[in-house]
């Protein structure tokens, strides 16, 4: 890997984070066998209220997520996602909660003390954190089975499609054979101000996947035919609630 890859790796948590504030292709569509983990504490009421809408153990069962996994939350911030994979996999799996330093110092450190305050006296003992830019993660290659990414997609592609393919690489390293990246993103119409409204088409992101070399499955779990998609996702009684894609990128064998 070059000097300028580099480089433009090590500004895509930037990228993310400043957007943010300012193969084949199928579909899938089913419900979700898997489920929260008797074995680990109860997920906070705060995370449970926002299931409805996230319908988190769905999308990770769509993913293929299972018991005893070595998996990713890509840009995990304050770990909502993080807890739900922990679930998922149980004691006997691994989840890295993922998260660049300018994420962790937005808002005075919130997503910090957020997470620490979730995994505080080794509540959820099978997350370990992982304060690390992108190009540096640490990850031994090829030794995840799924990493998972939310919301976040659309920030860096509207901003640079060849930083988003920089972390696409990434990411693809650090997969097993057969591993799977999860990508969930508010899906956008053709010829709209995609960075404005912090959107992207699902085309966009099947084919930036595809240019990476994952082959790629999709599903409607979150798709909302009542969201026109010519609002943001803050917007009042949408947020939550927005028409979302989710890809299922698996690398080749």
């Amino acid at each position: 890997m070059d000097l300028f890859t580099l480089r433009k790796l090590r500004q895509l948590s930037v990228s993310f984070v400043v957007i943010g504030l300012l193969g084949a292709c199928t579909t899938t569509t089913g419900g979700s066998s898997t489920v929260p983990s008797a074995e680990l504490p109860a997920r906070p009421e705060a995370d449970v209220a926002r299931d409805d809408g996230r319908k988190p153990f769905a999308v990770l069962d769509f993913l293929g997520v299972e018991p005893g996994m070595k998996v990713v939350d890509v840009l995990a911030s304050s770990g909502y996602y993080t807890e739900a994979l922990a679930h998922a996999v149980g004691p006997e799996g691994t989840v890295y909660a993922q998260n660049p330093a300018i994420l962790l110092r937005l808002f005075g450190g919130r997503n910090d003390k957020a997470l620490n305050a979730r995994l505080m006296g080794n509540r959820l003992s099978n997350v370990r954190r992982l304060d690390r830019e992108f190009d540096d993660l640490g990850l031994v290659a090829g030794s995840i089975d799924v990493a998972v990414t939310t919301l976040n997609f659309h920030d860096l592609y509207n901003r640079d499609p060849e930083q988003a393919a920089g972390m696409l690489a990434v990411l693809k390293g650090v997969l097993k054979p057969g591993g799977v990246l999860g990508i969930i993103d508010h899906n956008s119409n053709d010829g709209a101000d995609h960075a404005t409204l912090h959107r992207m088409p699902v085309s966009d992101a099947i084919a930036a996947a595809e240019a990476a070399g994952f082959t790629v499955e999709t599903s409607d779990v979150l798709a909302n035919p009542e969201d026109d998609r010519t609002q943001g996702p803050f917007t009042e009684g949408l947020r939550g609630y927005t028409d979302r894609f989710v890809l299922k990128l698996t690398k080749p064998e």
